[in-house]
């Protein structure tokens, strides 16, 4: 409702649940996930042009969250593969994000809210049909996400925070890519696994400044 199109029509990706209930639209406590929905479905069709929902402008790809509520899930477990209230959380606003984002590792708990690691990605793709004459480089960047309203970013990095800088990150399969996928705290420090060219697993220090 409200959107003018079902999101279960288009592809979707980078999709994370998060921990533990959050609260919901209506307040209900709620499973949340994010995801990226993707609006041009030239990709499937050659030909076929972008069918945006009611209120976007801006057909590049961006995270979304999705809700289901907890006594939903409770009263029967398939209701989890019935998201609703679908609502967009942020799109590409930076240099290093000018193509799409989508999310990363589950989103972490901190004082400030849920922290969300997620990647940007720049470069081209003349041809949606041959991967071969892409040249693009996924970054990463974090978000800030309010705990009482997952929905709202608080803070955002304008630059990123992780980028192809070693061989490994930027040869492989796919060149010049760190892809962020987990997020694991060891001894009171938290890392990041990354993809590392869609070849190898990279691990990086995740520390706070003041």
């Amino acid at each position: 409702p409200g959107l003018g199109t079902d999101l279960c029509m288009f592809p979707n990706k980078d999709a994370v649940f998060f921990p533990e209930p959050v609260p919901g639209p209506d307040g209900r406590p709620s499973y949340a996930m994010l995801h990226r929905p993707m609006w041009d479905l030239g990709w499937i069709r050659e030909g076929e042009i972008a069918h945006l929902p009611a209120g976007i402008t801006d057909e590049r790809p961006g995270i979304w969250i999705s809700y289901v509520p907890v006594e939903l899930v409770e009263a029967d477990i398939r209701a989890l593969a019935r998201p609703q209230d679908h609502t967009c959380v942020a799109l590409p606003m930076y240099p290093y994000e000018e193509l799409k984002i989508g999310a990363g590792p589950p989103p972490v708990r901190i004082d400030e809210g849920w922290l969300l690691i997620h990647h940007g990605v720049t470069g081209e793709v003349p041809d949606a049909w041959d991967p071969t004459t892409q040249t693009v480089e996924y970054a990463a960047g974090a978000m800030v996400l309010d705990a009482a309203d997952p929905s709202r970013v608080l803070a955002r990095t304008d630059q990123p925070i992780l980028t192809p800088e070693t061989a490994d990150e930027r040869q492989g399969t796919v060149p010049n890519v760190v892809f962020p996928t987990a997020i694991e705290e060891v001894d009171g420090v938290r890392y990041v696994f990354y993809g590392m060219a869609d070849a190898k697993i990279g691990v990086a220090r995740l520390d706070r400044t003041p």
